[in-house]
C-alpha cells in the first residue's frame, strides 16, 4: 500500500518537520551536488581522491579514461566545491575539498552494498528478475504467483 486510506493531516507533526527542513536554497544546492555526483566517472574520481591526492595523469591512468575526460569531470567537481587543487611546479594535484565528501560517499556505498531482501509485488517484476541457474532449480518449486 502506498497511499493513506484516510484523508487526515497530523498538523503538529507536519509543523515540526517543516521547522526542521532546510531552506529552499540549501535544498537546491544539495540537489545540484547530487546531480554532479550522478555520473559514475565522477564518483570514481571522488573515491580515488578519498584515498590519495592525485594528478590528472594518475587519475586518467587509474580510471582508464582520457586526460580530457578526467579534466572535464574534475572541473564539474571543483565548481561544486567537492574537490580542490594545488600546483606543484607544472603538476596540478587534486584532493577532496573536505571530509564531508568522503563521508557522503562512504555512507552511500554502505547503503548500496547493504544486503536487502528482494520484494516482488507483481508477476511482471518477478519476470524481470534474473535468477542464477543454480538458484533457479532450488527455488522454482517454492515461487508461487497468485
Amino acid at each position: 500500500m502506498t497511499n493513506c486510506e484516510i484523508d487526515f493531516v497530523d498538523e503538529e507533526r507536519v509543523a515540526k518537520v517543516r521547522r526542521a527542513m532546510k531552506s529552499e536554497r540549501s535544498m537546491i544546492a544539495l540537489a545540484e551536488m547530487f546531480k554532479v555526483l550522478g555520473d559514475p566517472t565522477r564518483i570514481k574520481l571522488v573515491i580515488a581522491l578519498s584515498a590519495a591526492e592525485l594528478c590528472v595523469c594518475d587519475l586518467a591512468n587509474l580510471l582508464g579514461a582520457s586526460q580530457s575526460a578526467v579534466s572535464h569531470s574534475l572541473r564539474a567537481l571543483r565548481q561544486m566545491k567537492l574537490v580542490k587543487f594545488r600546483k606543484e611546479g607544472k603538476v596540478v594535484y587534486y584532493s577532496l575539498d573536505d571530509h564531508h565528501i568522503s563521508h557522503l560517499i562512504e555512507d552511500g556505498m554502505r547503503h548500496v552494498e547493504e544486503p536487502r531482501p528482494l520484494i516482488i509485488e507483481s508477476s511482471e517484476e518477478l519476470e524481470a528478475v534474473e535468477i542464477s541457474p543454480s538458484l533457479e532449480s532450488k527455488t522454482q518449486s517454492k515461487i508461487e504467483i497468485g
